[in-house]
């Protein structure tokens, strides 16, 4: 019986996944599985486990994909068209958990926002500064882009009172490299360990407009200082050590905010007093699930694979650059510019990958597909060094600590460093059990690394994945069908 209901599943799954773009052309295959011998998702468990066999794959990853819409460009639709007056449409809104918190959340203010798909998403903006207290605690899920974003519009709207939380893995991240700048801005916000870890409570402020010189590089605290500053007397700054994802600056830009960015200082400076109108938004591919798919056409022999309409923002290609340093075979087809963010179909080809190292500069412009690259070293000739990614320890799971257990586990050489790892690749890998940590991106990429592993892998806590990539068990069902 769960076979037979698996089965209707993946159908009406496989069903969507066309309307999606999903392609079942693949090295003269079956367009759907007719069993689950190779990759089966076991739900009769609380938690679900993905078990993958790839002694059964005997050919490439072949066909084209269309992936679901970019996570950071949706989170900042739906608060920007939240904050705008007017009415804002969303074409292409990923469908993850983590937006749907960010919806939850402005919904409870105030904000008029249709129910979620990836058709069209109507927002109906109250306008800067009207959002009203809600009437319970704004839960942000397992979302840190949500919350971290969030409080800086919180903390900017005066005389009200908002209460904040997430789910134990949100609740257990720092929150002070945003509650630090907001608090020299005048916010009032107090928590657990001097409003290190939410909960949160924050009673907002008339804000002053500062320059804050970021000790890190990243686009969530300069996210959160630039929402802050929309509502201050004067220009506020953000200097960062390296350049960190400048979506924030494009939409703010688009919505009618005065926004100028310095590259060669790293700097972004946002006039207060702005305007925001609503707008049409069109969200892209998201290059960081692309990735997955990236790597696995790779490191699978005989793959040829179509990823279609992938958002190519250069401050989010550190990937494409750091694969073609190993030699992987990607090349860009169709490039144009959507809603004024960059976009192409990458087409990869399975390639012998070679070690590099991946530090300096490139790290903020990378840093969730980290997970990713590991497995893909693991399949190059060398030795891969990942260093200054401290930031992994603070993300949804510790990433260094999790990525080198789970790669041990499958027979990696891997050495663990406080900013990174490193990781002699050639080495044959074996399947076994393996934990995803609640964490999605661990969990996707140990599913990728399955497709190269002997015999059957097992990864428990596998509906993580759901978090940025709901389609993603389908889409890899339905590739190797």
């Amino acid at each position: 019986m769960l076979r037979r209901f698996l089965k209707a599943l993946l159908c009406n799954a496989f069903k969507n996944l066309l309307g999606l773009g999903l392609s079942a052309k693949r090295c003269n295959l079956v367009p759907i599985a007719t069993d689950f011998n190779m990759i089966d998702l076991d739900t009769t468990q609380s938690h679900h486990r993905l078990n993958i066999d790839a002694s059964q794959l005997s050919q490439g990853l072949c066909g084209k994909i269309t992936i679901p819409g970019d996570k950071s460009i949706s989170h900042r639709a739906l608060m920007l068209g939240s904050l705008a007056e007017g009415e804002t449409t969303i074409r292409g809104l990923l469908l993850g958990e983590d937006p749907r918190s960010t919806a939850a959340c402005f919904s409870a203010m105030g904000a008029d926002i249709s129910e979620l798909n990836s058709e069209l998403v109507t927002v109906r903006g109250i306008g800067l500064g009207n959002l009203r207290e809600p009437l319970d605690v704004l839960n942000a899920g397992n979302s840190g882009t949500t919350l971290r974003l969030m409080l800086g519009i919180l903390a900017s709207h005066p005389d009200r009172f908002f209460t904040v939380t997430g789910d134990r893995s949100l609740r257990s991240r720092p929150m002070s490299r945003v509650v630090n700048p907001l608090r020299q801005m005048g916010a009032n916000i107090w928590g657990r360990e001097n409003a290190a870890r939410a909960p949160l409570a924050i009673i907002g402020q008339n804000l002053k407009a500062i320059h804050y010189q970021s000790p890190v590089a990243s686009a969530q605290v300069k996210s959160c200082i630039m929402l802050a500053g929309l509502m201050t007397d004067g220009e506020t700054m953000i200097t960062e050590p390296e350049r960190s994802r400048d979506h924030s600056e494009r939409m703010l830009s688009a919505f009618g905010a005065t926004v100028t960015v310095d590259i060669d200082s790293n700097t972004v400076s946002v006039k207060g007093g702005a305007k925001l109108v609503g707008q049409q938004v069109t969200v892209p591919g998201d290059i960081s699930s692309a990735a997955f798919w990236l790597v696995a056409a790779s490191i699978v022999p005989n793959s040829d694979l179509l990823i279609e309409n992938v958002g190519i923002n250069p401050t989010r290609t550190g990937i494409l650059e750091v694969l073609a340093e190993m030699g992987a075979d990607i090349t860009y087809e169709n490039r144009r510019e959507v809603t004024g963010e960059p976009v192409a179909d990458l087409r990869v080809r399975s390639a012998d990958l070679k070690a590099c190292r991946i530090s300096g500069a490139v790290i903020p412009r990378l840093i969730d597909e980290i997970p990713i690259l590991a497995i893909a070293a693991t399949c190059a000739q060398g030795t891969t060094v990942i260093a200054d990614a401290e930031e992994l320890r603070v993300k949804e799971s510790d990433r260094i600590i999790a990525m080198v257990k789970e790669m041990t586990k499958l027979g990696a050489t891997v050495t663990e460093h406080p900013d990174g790892m490193e990781i002699v690749g050639g080495k044959i890998l074996t399947g076994t059990d393996v934990e995803s940590y609640d964490d999605h991106r661990v969990a996707m990429s140990l599913a990728i690394a399955a497709l190269v592993a002997k015999g059957k892998t097992s990864i428990n806590r596998a509906e993580s994945a759901a978090i940025s990539y709901p389609s993603f068990i389908p889409t890899l069902q339905t590739l190797y069908s």
